[in-house]
């Protein structure tokens, strides 16, 4: 156990742990992404997703806790590599255009923490119902084993939101955000676990730019989407 707790209070052991709490992380942002999709398919296929993941009960809020716990920690070694860092070279270097560092990577932390604010905002608009609640409490009425069955509509909830436009551009800024944070950490947390070679590390970077942005962009499109249209209550949300 001292072993292992000398190991985590290390350099690498805390470069160890924030890309295995990004590999984490990143696959959530993956899953949640494939879920948001469902908004373009309409109505009944969001809300019976929802309506899936609340049918978990005490295993989905096991899961949320984890998330959490996965998420202070990158936070929390984040933040200490970055000051430990900074006490190694207390004295700015001299000039800072010669230093080749991208400002993706030069910005972690500032992206990680607005990052983090976007996630108490989500939680408090679509989760918690604290930022709209008239929306948070839409119901759509379906029918089970041939009776009336009433189920948070999620699906109208998430139209609802996106008609303000004060949350688009929120939202849009903290995607752009996320696209820059991913931009840097995806290809990064590879190389820390290892994956370094001449021969496959640029493509290991090209492919991790490349994913961040396709993802920023994937959850970009759904407020957007729903501003201008494309996703509407009427009709189902079908595209238009």
């Amino acid at each position: 156990m001292q072993s292992l707790l000398r190991f985590l209070g290390s350099t690498v052991g805390a470069k160890f742990l924030m890309a295995l709490t990004g590999v984490l992380l990143a696959l959530f942002v993956v899953g949640h992404l494939s879920g948001n999709f469902l908004l373009y398919k309409g109505q009944d296929a969001m809300n019976d997703y929802a309506e899936m993941l609340q049918g978990l009960g005490p295993a989905l809020w096991i899961v949320r806790l984890g998330l959490l716990a996965v998420f202070a920690t990158h936070i929390y070694y984040g933040i200490r590599l970055k000051r430990r860092n900074a006490a190694a070279r207390p004295v700015n270097y001299a000039h800072e255009d010669t230093i080749q560092a991208s400002f993706a990577s030069r910005s972690m932390i500032l992206t990680g923490l607005v990052v983090l604010a976007f996630v108490a905002m989500h939680l408090a608009h679509f989760t918690l119902g604290w930022l709209d609640a008239e929306a948070y409490d839409l119901k759509q009425t379906v029918q089970r084993d041939g009776q009336p069955f009433e189920r948070h509509d999620v699906f109208g909830m998430v139209v609802a939101g996106f008609h303000n436009d004060v949350f688009v551009i929120l939202y849009a800024f903290a995607m752009v955000v996320l696209g820059l944070h991913l931009s840097h950490g995806l290809h990064s947390l590879f190389q820390t676990l290892g994956f370094r070679h001449p021969a496959y590390t640029p493509w290991i970077e090209r492919i991790g730019r490349g994913l961040a942005w396709v993802l920023a962009v994937g959850f970009l499109s759904i407020p957007l989407a729903v501003r201008f249209g494309f996703i509407a209550a009427a009709g189902g949300g079908d595209a238009g």
